[in-house]
């Protein structure tokens, strides 16, 4: 019983380091750096910078929610 709260405990500590992340990787002063006229594979470096780090973060928080032990 006590393995499961220490898991859980870690899962939420890793579940908030991932929602400031998240926080300062979608604030302007960092969304400022991705906005540059520059296409790579035909797709602007903003647009899909963005949806690279959102694809990210939405993994990594479904790896931490699938890895939490009951």
């Amino acid at each position: 019983m006590g393995d499961s709260i220490v898991s859980d405990t870690l899962a939420v500590q890793r579940l908030i380091a991932l929602f400031i992340a998240g926080w300062l990787l979608f604030s302007f002063p960092l969304l400022a750096l991705w906005d540059r006229d520059l296409m790579i594979l035909g797709v602007p470096l903003f647009a899909g910078g963005l949806f690279i780090v959102w694809g990210v973060l939405i993994a990594l928080v479904a790896w931490v929610v699938e890895n939490i032990r009951e």
